[in-house]
């Protein structure tokens, strides 16, 4: 009796301890764990989710490709898989849910608006962030108006930023397309079009290129021939609409309808546009993209990836730089594992960040990785131009 007794009280004690476990959470942050697990939030359904897939898409292939190699440290990689619907709140929220599995780190957002809402809650946190598309400068820069303001040290990106963008499409208007005048069309209340507007009106002042006409949509309209036809009166040498492909596709059209023979130029927002407009209105756009698409250092990627997911070719450059965002963060898993410190802890996550902003020189497939001292990547632009109906890399610039 005495014997079932003792019995019955261990295996309530062992109940008991296995409860207490699993009310813990994850395993993750645990001594001995076989798994690391990272939080992956992007855009997989809703508006603009032709460029969350492939974000989403190229990051797994990336993490797969590591865990089928063995993982990092012989331990495997376990993505948490969020669709924020490129909308803020939901981005936080995932993150909040994340953290309840005790993540080391965080790819995503994709668009960024959403994504400067998960950079505020991941730097209160302290865990580490790399966005693959994100381009403000709000994303790693506390306030950007301010020239003293703090930097969130934790977020990283694998794109380059809205200033950036602005200030090379101006200059290939002038001294690539010969441009002496611009009209200037663009969404109001979007940090992404705003930034890169203003970047891109600083940049013409100093080269000398007129702005003749800016025009302006909110998010939501789509009856764009007023504006077009105010900007077709001016009649500019060149069309600058940092916008989104599905705008853009409508813009031109409107354009065109309206007379303009412009050439329009783009930022990376124009990736995609050539299935929201005719080849015939399109040919000659131009827009500067974060990669070049057909060259070698992308080519197995461009395989690996239509073979994948059984396609024909690539969607747009927010692939590639999914994938190398992938890269960023698990080089920096790989120095956390290599200083023997456990996933999920503070500690971790510190020495991921640390990594990171230490890289030198370390090679992905969109260009070599480097950050400067806001956490934007060191690297040229690619220029895509609208010929037959295709977006075909020109030139790097």
């Amino acid at each position: 009796m005495k014997k079932r007794v003792f019995a019955m009280v261990l295996a309530a004690a062992m109940v008991m301890a296995m409860l207490a476990s699993c009310g813990s959470g994850s395993t993750s942050a645990k001594s001995g764990s076989n798994e690391i697990v990272i939080a992956l939030i992007t855009n997989t359904t809703g508006d603009y989710a032709q460029y969350g897939i492939p974000v989403h898409n190229a990051a797994m292939m990336y993490f797969d490709k590591v865990n089928a190699e063995g993982g990092i440290n012989g331990k495997k990689i376990t993505v948490l898989e969020y669709d924020d619907k490129a909308d803020g709140v939901e981005s936080v929220n995932a993150f909040n849910l994340a953290m309840e599995k005790n993540i080391s780190a965080v790819l995503g957002s994709v668009l960024t608006g959403a994504t400067i809402a998960l950079s505020d809650a991941t730097f209160e946190a302290g865990v580490p962030q790399v966005t693959a598309s994100a381009t403000a400068e709000g994303v790693t820069v506390i306030d950007p108006d301010d020239a003293n303001s703090a930097i969130r040290t934790n977020v990283f990106r694998s794109c380059f930023i809205d200033p950036f963008q602005g200030e090379k499409m101006a200059d290939y208007a002038v001294n690539k397309l010969g441009a002496k005048t611009a009209a200037i069309f663009y969404e109001t209340g979007s940090d992404y079009s705003e930034g890169v507007k203003a970047a891109f009106e600083q940049k013409a002042a100093q080269l000398g290129l007129q702005i003749v006409a800016t025009e302006a949509f909110a998010a939501g309209d789509v009856d764009f021939k007023p504006a077009m036809t105010n900007i077709a009166s001016k009649n500019p040498d060149v069309v600058f609409a940092p916008i989104y492909y599905g705008e853009a596709g409508l813009a031109v059209t409107a354009a065109r309808a309206a007379g303009c023979t412009a050439t329009f130029l783009g930022a990376d927002g124009f990736g995609s546009v050539k299935d929201y407009a005719s080849a015939e209105d399109l040919e000659g756009t131009v827009y500067c993209s974060g990669y070049a698409p057909g060259t070698d250092s992308v080519k197995q990627f461009e395989e690996d990836y239509c073979k994948t997911f059984s396609v024909d070719a690539v969607p747009n450059m927010f692939a590639p730089l999914a994938y190398d965002a992938a890269m960023i963060l698990c080089y920096g898993l790989e120095k956390a594992e290599a200083a023997g410190l456990t996933a999920g802890t503070d500690a971790y996550r510190k020495a991921v960040i640390e990594a990171i902003s230490g890289m030198n020189n370390v090679e992905g497939i969109t260009g070599s990785y480097s950050f400067d001292a806001k956490n934007n990547p060191i690297k040229t632009a690619a220029i895509i131009e609208l010929t037959g109906g295709d977006e075909v890399f020109k030139e790097m610039y």
